[in-house]
């Protein structure tokens, strides 16, 4: 703690505190519950004296206690996580002790307490003075809790009908201050703000052997420490707390700035390697593109020889194939040509050969015409022989003056039915007698063979 020509400022700031306790300490009386005088309200002294049935109420405080019936049978109801003790006039041990017991009253002659059963946390902030005569402030928390009731209700404070805990809170806490005070006297600035397990260590043995006793034994308040922790703890002084982080800071300023200075040169060899690594990477990747190029460049002379030795021998390929296409063409318009020749010369020689045999069979047809007309002009001429003969018979057995009447009569028909001579031939005929049929018929059978040999002569169809 700084100190000022106007005063002690630690010395005032104890007087405050120890003022504050004085007044913590002073116990809120109030009147105990069930007493005829907590019922001294107006109406409540209404229903007494009419013998009516009193209100339920519930008494003041932390802990819910519902109080019911109405004068002297009345019952206290007390929630399960609350301790209470019941007493009665001329019993020298209480009717009823223990966690959430209920039990009747009789307001005229019993007295109750009841005390929450929940674990308690009492907060520190403890001004001490190391051993260097500074001042600190140490912040921490100690819970406790209630672990034997029939020795807590008889050696503490629980009548402060607001809250029954705070005067017991008061002196624990009082007791941890102390204790923490005397622990930090014999410390330094340094070890009570790098290591505070000693000053935890110390004020749980004390508060234990306050609170608990040795060995769980009578001497104890009945309570039971749960735990205890120091959470913080300052240097009152300002000026005191810059000096003492002045050699740190100094020294982590001196390790900042090594480390930047370590930082700027690894930087800087990290940059010349990378610059390195970069200009080597440039370079290698200048001599592989410069070998891509390459490879590229005689890829692409590769591919173009390839592909002008492909195209040239897919030209020869082609020019051999039309040749070879050209030449199978005219063998095939050769062979086409030679089998159309041969066609030509087999259907010829079948033109011919049916020509020839048509002529052969018109010959025939003719010759046998011809022969059938021979024939049938022979046979017409035998029959006409055979009726001149008959008819000469006949005639030879009439006049000559009835034969030369029918002759003359038939020789206009005669002469129509007789072609139209070309030639004229003169054919005499001598030595018949005319005036007889035989010699008559011997001249027309002379005329007949002349005829005939004429036609015969001149030939067919003539």
């Amino acid at each position: 703690m700084s100190t000022t020509d106007k005063g002690n400022t630690y010395l005032e700031r104890v007087v405050a505190q120890q003022a504050v306790l004085e007044d913590d300490l002073r116990a809120r009386r109030a009147v105990a519950p069930g007493a005829p005088a907590s019922m001294a309200g107006p109406v409540a002294k209404r229903e007494r004296v009419l013998g009516g049935v009193a209100p339920e109420r519930s008494t003041p405080g932390p802990v819910d206690v519902r109080i019911t019936g109405f004068w002297r049978w009345k019952n206290v109801l007390v929630p399960p996580n609350a301790f209470v003790v019941h007493t009665r006039r001329g019993r020298e041990k209480p009717l009823h002790i223990g966690l959430g017991v209920s039990f009747r009253f009789t307001p005229s002659t019993d007295s109750f307490l009841v005390v929450p059963g929940a674990t308690q946390t009492i907060l520190i902030n403890a001004y001490c003075v190391c051993s260097e005569l500074q001042g600190v402030l140490v912040q921490g928390y100690v819970q406790w809790i209630i672990h034997s009731f029939p020795i807590a209700y008889r050696k503490l404070d629980f009548s402060d009908a607001e809250d029954p805990m705070r005067l017991v809170n008061l002196q624990l806490r009082e007791q941890a201050e102390a204790a923490i005070k005397d622990k930090v006297s014999t410390m330094s600035v340094r070890d009570v703000l790098s290591d505070k397990q000693p000053i935890i260590e110390e004020l749980t043995a004390r508060l234990r052997a306050v609170a608990e006793g040795e060995d769980d034994s009578d001497q104890g308040l009945g309570l039971r420490i749960v735990t205890v922790q120091i959470k913080e703890a300052v240097v009152s002084s300002s000026r005191l707390w810059e000096n003492l982080q002045k050699p740190y800071r100094a020294e982590q300023g001196q390790i900042a700035r090594l480390a930047e200075l370590r930082a700027e040169e690894a930087v800087a060899q990290r940059e010349m390697e990378a610059e390195r690594v970069k200009e080597t990477q440039r370079l290698e990747y200048e001599r592989e593109l410069a070998e891509l190029r390459s490879r590229n460049e005689a890829w692409q002379f590769d591919t173009e020889v390839a592909e002008r030795l492909r195209r040239t021998q897919r030209e020869h390929d082609d020019s051999r194939a039309v040749a070879e296409l050209e030449t199978e063409t005219t063998r095939h318009a050769l062979r086409m040509e030679r089998e159309r020749h041969t066609e030509e010369s087999e259907t010829g020689r079948l033109r011919i050969e049916r020509e020839e045999e048509l002529k052969r069979l018109r010959l025939d047809a003719e010759l046998e015409l011809a022969r059938s007309r021979s024939f049938a002009d022979h046979e017409r001429a035998l029959l006409d022989l055979e009726r001149a003969r008959l008819r000469a018979d006949i005639d030879n057995q009439q006049t000559s003056a009835s034969l030369q009447a029918k002759l003359i009569d038939s020789l206009p028909e005669i002469m129509a039915k007789l072609p139209k001579p070309e030639e004229l031939r003169m054919v005499s005929i001598n030595g018949s007698d005319r005036t007889t049929v035989s010699g008559l018929l011997t001249e027309l059978a002379m005329m007949v063979g002349v005829l005939r040999s004429a036609i015969e002569s001149d030939g067919p169809g003539s």
